[in-house]
């Protein structure tokens, strides 16, 4: 019986074994064969850091750079899914999007109405970088990264993203969403702790329209960040109102300039004079990644001048009067330049940007839209306005 029970307790401990191995492995293959797997959907000529880059930094080219931080928004994305998924630190998709590049998960940002993970800390991971003899930080690599994730149409958070694109959408605004709080702090924290030349802020559709406000915001503070949006929105109610606003109110003001009146040019040059009052003595130029066959992001290619005529003294990026300097609202916008009508979803996807057939042109730097969005940066506020023109 003793024996008996022996073997038995023995077999049971066996069988119990090979479960074990068999979950670890299911597990695993769970992993390789996923189709959010870095191996598997991930760039494939990129290479990780390593002692050449203490010569010659790969940050320090354009593709790699803008390569590493589509990645980085991509693990915001499979860190969400981790979540929903109940993954375990043994098969989490995520930090495979990271390990590549000698950098670590620091903080989540989550959303604390549903408890969805929208954002992340990221920072220079030394240790690891160490262990492949890299013994400093590369030159351009920053030393931490505040990376937002956009829409996820998946049950748990599906609803909370949804409220914030309508926000954009309705209003051209995010200051009202919780995650805006969330992520400013987020980005002023480490740009204070770190220098604001060795943070930037990185974002998707939805969470790059978060970080172009939250960076525009940190900038009036004088606090310049380097940033990266990817098929930032560009699509809202108020921009078309506006839009239809300025049309209406060039045709007005054309037919104002055919009516004789002393009024109308004492009103162009108070408008132009104000307007020559800027502030900001550093521009904030962020990198805009845009694709025209996305219709979210595809208005920020219309040029400025679009709508210059002879009342060009009142737009706000006219050329002041009597020499006064002007610093203009600009960024950098890179276009797709791909062949052919691509699909929506495939024109606003986020892997385009680490595509290795991926094909790019600097488009315009003088959008309207950009213009539109930044200038706050550059113009004083009414009330200093009066008090500029009462010390004069």
């Amino acid at each position: 019986m003793a024996k008996g029970g022996v073997e038995e307790m023995r077999n049971e401990m066996v069988v119990e074994a090979e479960g074990e191995v068999k979950m670890e492995n299911f597990e695993k293959s769970d992993v390789e064969a996923h189709p959010y797997a870095f191996h598997v959907s991930g760039p494939r000529n990129v290479a990780s850091p390593n002692w050449r880059d203490l010569i010659s930094s790969s940050w320090k080219d354009a593709n790699y750079k803008r390569t590493v931080m589509a990645c980085f928004v991509q693990a915001v994305y499979l860190l969400e899914i981790d979540r929903q998924e109940n993954r375990t630190e043994e098969n989490a998709l995520a930090p495979k999007w990271l390990i590549p590049f000698k950098y670590k998960l620091v903080e989540t940002l989550n959303d604390e109405r549903d408890g969805s993970i929208f954002g992340a800390i990221l920072e220079w991971d030394r240790s690891a970088a160490l262990s492949d003899f890299v013994l400093i930080r590369p030159s351009g690599a920053p030393r931490a990264v505040v990376a937002l994730r956009g829409t996820l149409l998946k049950s748990q958070t599906m609803r909370r993203d949804i409220e914030d694109d309508l926000r954009f959408f309705a209003w051209e605004s995010l200051k009202g969403s919780v995650r805006f709080s969330t992520a400013f702090n987020a980005l002023k924290s480490i740009a204070t702790k770190y220098g604001s030349s060795n943070v930037c802020i990185v974002g998707h559709s939805l969470g790059a329209g978060f970080a172009l406000q939250v960076g525009k915001v940190l900038a009036k503070e004088g606090i310049h960040v380097e940033a990266h949006l990817f098929n930032p929105p560009s699509v809202s109610l108020a921009m078309s109102l506006r839009n239809i606003g300025e049309k209406a109110g060039i045709a007005w003001k054309r037919l104002k300039s055919m009516l004789p009146s002393n009024h109308d040019t004492q009103a162009s040059y108070e408008e132009n004079d104000a307007a020559s009052f800027r502030i900001g003595l550093k521009q904030w130029i962020p990198h805009l990644y845009i694709n025209n066959s996305d219709y979210i992001c595809c208005s920020y290619t219309d040029q400025e001048n679009g709508l210059r005529d002879e009342n060009e003294a009142d737009k706000e990026n006219a050329k002041p009067r009597n020499g006064q300097q002007q610093v203009v609202a600009a960024a950098k916008l890179f276009l797709s330049s791909n062949k052919g009508k691509q699909k929506f979803l495939e024109a606003h996807g986020l892997e385009q940007w680490w595509s290795d057939n991926l094909e790019l042109q600097m488009a315009i730097s003088n959008s309207k839209l950009i213009s539109q969005q930044l200038k706050s940066l550059y113009t004083l506020p009414a009330s200093q306005l009066t008090q500029a023109n009462r010390g004069r």
